[in-house]
């Protein structure tokens, strides 16, 4: 049975967030708001939690997990960006948009692209995950919360808690933070290509 915890989406409760901060570091895998949609979390790293996320959204092995971080400083000491890539990060973090990028060997092997070394990263616009991060001092490993037949993120707490209550450890309830996934972009050769169309505008990105 997970914990369910009413976390207010501006002003976070510290008590709560510590709380929901010592669940994801004792290994286990939440819920949590976006900017965009509630995500799939765990801890960087965590072989076991991120198998569950696996197993939740039956993903394969190819797939790009997101590390979700505090700040571009952080983002750039888990990717390899340079000095192009570095304005256009920079003007569009935080923001709803994930980044494909090279990893640096700070990132877990089994979080990257078993081939391609990359790794989806972004910097969220949302209070409840910015103090989750602020507290665990390192970024969270995510997921769009997609389940296996949907096209869409699941977007009510209290449909997800009926949803997965007993696969998951953690439900954090933020309100309503939207239902469309990042735009994600692959930023791995010189010219950045569309991957998918989310709530991102990218215009200005593709050229």
């Amino acid at each position: 049975m997970s914990q369910f915890l009413q976390i207010h989406p501006e002003n976070p409760q510290a008590r709560l967030i510590n709380q929901a901060v010592e669940i994801l570091r004792k290994g286990g895998v939440g819920v949590i708001p976006t900017d965009c949609s509630y995500a799939l979390a765990c801890r960087i790293g965590d072989k076991k939690a991120t198998e569950v996320i696996q197993r939740l959204r039956q993903l394969g092995p190819k797939h790009n997990f997101t590390l979700l971080c505090r700040d571009f400083s952080e983002l750039a000491t888990f990717a390899k960006v340079d000095n192009s890539q570095y304005r256009l990060l920079k003007a569009h973090t935080p923001g709803a948009f994930t980044f494909i990028l090279p990893a640096t060997r700070e990132v877990p092997r089994l979080l990257m692209h078993p081939k391609k070394r990359t790794i989806g990263i972004r910097v969220p616009d949302n209070a409840i995950a910015m103090a989750l991060l602020d507290a665990m001092n390192e970024p969270l490993m995510t997921s769009s919360l997609i389940m296996p037949g949907d096209d869409m993120p699941l977007s009510d707490p209290y449909d997800i808690r009926q949803a997965l209550e007993n696969q998951l450890d953690l439900i954090i309830d933020g309100g309503y933070c939207g239902f469309e996934a990042t735009t994600v972009i692959d930023m791995t050769e010189e010219v950045p290509e569309l991957v998918r169309q989310g709530v991102g505008d990218a215009s200005d990105i593709l050229g």
